[in-house]
């Protein structure tokens, strides 16, 4: 199995749903005859549970590592990390698909009941970027006290961002 190999089979099974699909090859820092192996590409958010879905059927146990998010001033962008031949040296490959959302809809498919530990990742999205995850189990607040102001997003850029909260130093 290669990067080449993985970013293919999407590419196969979604055809133009998958954009500015890429493959990195990064020389490790540490170890100098070790390269990371990082697939990236975009999908659309009606395709990303579809995505992972593949994801699982083709390479069993995805390790998934994260969900991270930043507001762009535009829309809201989401990546999904994943592992697969998770510890096998010189052949782990990071897969991270990329979904963009607008901000007066930013709504996302929950991808728990395929990957239970997105949970915390998914529940950190609504709190600091206020997305909405459709179907997420548990959308209680987890980093967030409750006192806490409703509706302002601690990593947003625009008029919902804490800013009165945030004191700022130049």
């Amino acid at each position: 199995m290669t990067p080449e190999s993985v970013l293919s089979s999407f590419k196969k099974k979604f055809k133009t749903k998958v954009k500015n699909g890429k493959v990195e090859k990064v020389p490790h820092k540490l170890k100098k005859t070790y390269k990371l192996q990082r697939v990236w590409f975009d999908i659309d958010r009606k395709y990303l549970k579809d995505a992972v879905a593949h994801l699982c059927k083709q390479y069993p146990y995805p390790h998934f590592v994260v969900c991270s998010g930043y507001d762009n001033e535009k829309d809201i962008v989401m990546n999904y990390h994943f592992t697969i031949n998770y510890a096998k040296k010189a052949g782990e490959i990071t897969v991270s698909m990329r979904v963009t959302l607008p901000k007066k809809d930013a709504v996302i498919e929950s991808i728990t009941s395929l990957i239970p530990g997105a949970l915390i990742s998914e529940r950190e999205m609504q709190e600091m970027l206020g997305i909405t995850i459709d179907g997420i189990p548990d959308s209680r607040r987890l980093f967030l006290d409750e006192s806490f102001p409703k509706g302002v997003f601690p990593w947003r850029r625009d008029k919902t961002c804490p800013d009165k909260l945030v004191r700022r130093t130049n």
